[in-house]
């Protein structure tokens, strides 16, 4: 029960049917992470989801030879992957963990088996897949219109949680809003100051999610 609580936390797992989400618990297997430890890196050859029980993943693909860019973090009951049945390949970002976490990791090559005795699997599978570039076609868009401030609220306002725990440091916030970190603070600092957010050690929490949307124009 702890596991499908945790699980249906996030959007996509909880509108499952319970018999195909009873499936891919089943023929997945849990994995603890420590923070740093990479779950699989990008250009793997085996594909297929990774669910987030608990904990907080980085998503870094590479832009050269020797640099990875921090694209987006994964949170509780949030999954990504894909499946070679639809052209999936070769994994396309690297995930390791920003912090301690536990994964469901369900291999691609179990998911035939799963869609033969439940025909929404493949539905669902499309259904992550659109999420996924959904998300990332949005913070692309986000990076490109938006004046540095009004990305760093839209950022601050996507990725607190339910109590405003943002699982980000400032240098994270600053790379993932193609600023630096000088400038990434100034609008944090800015938008501190107006009562919207709270930062402290290695650590930022939203404490007006409205208002950061509302600078941000989303």
């Amino acid at each position: 029960m702890e596991l499908l609580d945790a699980l249906r936390r996030g959007r996509w797992f909880a509108a499952l049917d319970p018999a195909l989400a009873a499936e891919l618990i089943a023929a997945g297997r849990i994995a603890t992470l420590d923070a740093g430890q990479w779950i699989y890196s990008e250009g793997d050859e085996e594909p297929g989801l990774c669910l987030v029980i608990d904990g907080v993943l980085r998503l870094e693909p590479s832009v050269g030879p020797d640099r990875d860019v921090l694209l987006g973090l994964a949170g509780p009951g949030q999954a990504i992957g894909q499946s070679r049945r639809f052209g999936g390949g070769r994994r396309i970002v690297t995930a390791r963990a920003q912090r301690a976490a536990r994964v469901l990791l369900v291999p691609d090559a179990a998911l035939p088996g799963i869609a033969a005795r439940q025909p929404g699997a493949w539905p669902a599978t499309m259904a992550l897949l659109y999420d996924q570039l959904d998300v990332a076609v949005h913070n692309a868009a986000l990076n490109l219109c938006l004046s540095p401030r009004e990305r760093v609220a839209a950022r601050l306002a996507q990725l607190a949680d339910d109590h405003g725990e943002v699982p980000a440091t400032q240098a994270d916030l600053a790379e993932m809003c193609g600023l630096s970190r000088k400038s990434a603070s100034g609008h944090i600092l800015a938008l501190a100051k107006r009562g919207w957010v709270a930062p402290g050690y290695r650590s930022l929490r939203v404490l007006d999610a409205t208002a950061l949307r509302r600078v941000a124009g989303i």
